[in-house]
């Protein structure tokens, strides 16, 4: 494809993107980029598969997909619009989309098996072995991590703020009552502001978790850019990223570039040890020499994400893991060999540090990336 018809593709599936944003879908600039890599990764001119890429990376529920649907034939498929598909192109497009302007009784049960089997493809894809997938699979599972809405775990803060129930706020009832001349009047009430809870992520990348290292940064991206939520307080260091391995790598400002493809990239670069081995315990004692001490670890949630493999000594990693119990408000393992048929946590490193383990959860698919979001939310 030239620059030139690029361009006009790209212009074409912003245009849609906003008109989805303007029949009240919540697609912010983030979801739209996704969808233009989606649309990409899959063929722009391939209108089924953008179709689907577009629900996939568009739609936040259930309740948007009719939406979706309504928009996605008046922008792609209508005869008044400039630019429209001619009649021919609409054969290939999906029945979903064309099933809006269909007579009753026609094409309808056509309309809803190719619905049913594309939900039923992407569902196979989300419980499937992220190990086992081929190259195609892997950039359809990168259109899914836009599905994602990780929440930050909530702390109580030390400062105050006016609410309709709780504790009494004495200073300012009194206020309100001197600004009445002493008059009684209504009694002002106050709670605890909220702060997100630090989130801290230890990412394996030693060979052994090299086929999930990919997805598993990813995974760390999509944290890194929790939004802020109504009542919860968020700041920039809210998210901190590292990778272990044979040593350490703080790898958080690689995380907080807003495009996932480039901070991937800016990570690769900065990791030394890609795909080598695992000393577990070592890195973890530098963690909590140099940052974890210093408040990096201190109440926050701590996720590792590694199969336990361990090539140094496992009594060191359990030192180190009872060091980081009594540091954290929760530690969180995610093991990408939990949630296979026959595992049994007998290696080395599992055995060390389960006992200082508040949360041992699989990590091998899109379906146990959405379990931890949830884990992590209710820490």
């Amino acid at each position: 494809m030239s620059t030139e018809a690029r361009h006009e593709a790209d212009e074409l599936l912003l245009g849609f993107a906003r008109a989805l944003r303007a029949a009240g879908l919540p697609v912010t600039s983030d979801r739209a980029q996704s969808f233009l890599r989606a649309a990409a990764t899959v063929g722009v001119d391939d209108s089924r598969a953008t179709y689907w890429a577009g629900r996939a990376t568009l739609c936040t529920g259930p309740d948007d997909l009719a939406r979706y649907d309504q928009v996605f034939h008046a922008w792609f498929l209508s005869k008044d619009r400039k630019g429209a598909p001619r009649e021919a192109d609409e054969q290939v497009l999906p029945q979903a989309a064309l099933g809006m302007t269909e007579e009753p009784g026609q094409g309808g049960e056509d309309t809803e098996e190719e619905m049913l089997a594309a939900a039923s493809a992407t569902e196979v894809l989300r419980h499937r072995d992220i190990a086992a997938m081929d190259p195609r699979e892997k950039a359809r599972l990168a259109a899914l991590f836009a599905t994602l809405r990780p929440r930050p775990a909530r702390r109580t803060a030390s400062r105050w703020r006016s609410w309709h129930r709780g504790e009494v706020d004495a200073p300012r009832t009194l206020r309100l009552m001197r600004r009445r001349m002493g008059e009684p009047g209504p009694v002002a009430w106050r709670r605890r502001r909220e702060r997100a809870r630090r989130l801290v992520l230890l990412v394996d990348v030693s060979g052994s978790m090299s086929p999930y290292a990919d997805a598993l940064l990813r995974l760390a991206h999509t944290f890194a850019h929790t939004p802020s939520r109504t009542g919860v307080t968020t700041r920039p260091r809210d998210v901190e990223v590292f990778t272990i391995g044979t040593r350490l790598t703080h790898v958080t400002r690689a995380m907080r570039l807003r495009d996932p493809e480039q901070a991937i990239i800016a990570a690769g670069r900065t990791v030394p040890d890609w795909s080598g081995g695992t000393r577990l315990g070592e890195t973890l004692k530098v963690f909590l020499d140099r940052w974890g001490q210093r408040g990096t670890a201190r109440g926050a949630v701590v996720v590792i994400i590694s199969d336990g493999w361990e090539r140094g000594d496992a009594s060191l990693l359990a030192e180190q893991m009872h060091r980081l119990h009594r540091l954290a408000h929760r530690v969180v393992w995610m093991n990408p060999h939990r949630g296979k048929e026959g595992y049994q946590p007998v290696q080395a490193g599992i055995v060390a540090a389960l006992p200082y383990v508040d949360d041992f959860v699989a990590g091998h698919s899109m379906a146990t990336f959405a379990d931890l979001v949830e884990v992590v939310a209710h820490a």
